[in-house]
């Protein structure tokens, strides 16, 4: 799997965002336009949260065999998805910065496969979705869960949709709701 270390970005505040990235992008995606759309994605989740530590996340691009592999092995769903997060950090627990080090968030891996399909059927660009899925996860990342509730999927479908908002990407003219 090749890294590549060092994404630096500055956040809310002047904190830092430091994105691993690994796996690699299929022929004909541009790896610098694909990585700047994740990193403007995770750094307006945690500006939109006021996440006040510098963070670590690790990201992993991967196809429909790589997700479905791990979507078996740690969620026991034989199927491909289009996401997979895995937070450093137990739901609702208390996230922390020791000696001002960054706080490493967790592990993001994303289905370009997936995320291609489901641009094609919501008439998205590839690089939009990426980028709302990297969104997702970074909620996820910070403890947030649309599966436990109703009540939950809706407060998660809205910060997705306002900090989309702050992003560059945009969705055709569609009318469409969110794209969970």
């Amino acid at each position: 799997m090749k890294k590549q270390k060092g994404i630096v970005a500055h956040y809310h505040e002047g904190r830092r965002l430091y994105i691993d990235f690994g796996g690699e992008l299929p022929k004909g995606y541009r790896p610098f336009q694909v990585r700047t759309a994740v990193r403007r994605a995770v750094y307006a989740a945690l500006d939109y949260e006021r996440f006040p530590f510098d963070a670590e996340v690790s990201v992993t691009f991967t196809d429909n065999a790589g997700i479905r592999r791990l979507n078996r092995e740690y969620r026991n769903k034989d199927a491909a998805t289009d996401v997979l997060s895995f937070p450093q950090f137990e739901r609702g627990a208390a996230i922390t910065s020791e000696d001002g080090a960054p706080v490493p968030l967790g592990d993001i891996v994303i289905s370009v496969e997936r995320a291609a399909e489901q641009a094609r059927e919501l008439g998205n660009t590839t690089v939009r979705e990426i980028a709302f899925l990297a969104v997702h996860s970074t909620l996820h990342l910070l403890g947030y869960d649309h599966e436990l509730s109703p009540e939950d999927e809706e407060d998660m479908c809205a910060r997705q949709r306002e900090i989309m908002e702050r992003l560059p990407y945009r969705r055709p003219e569609t009318g469409e709701g969110e794209n969970a």
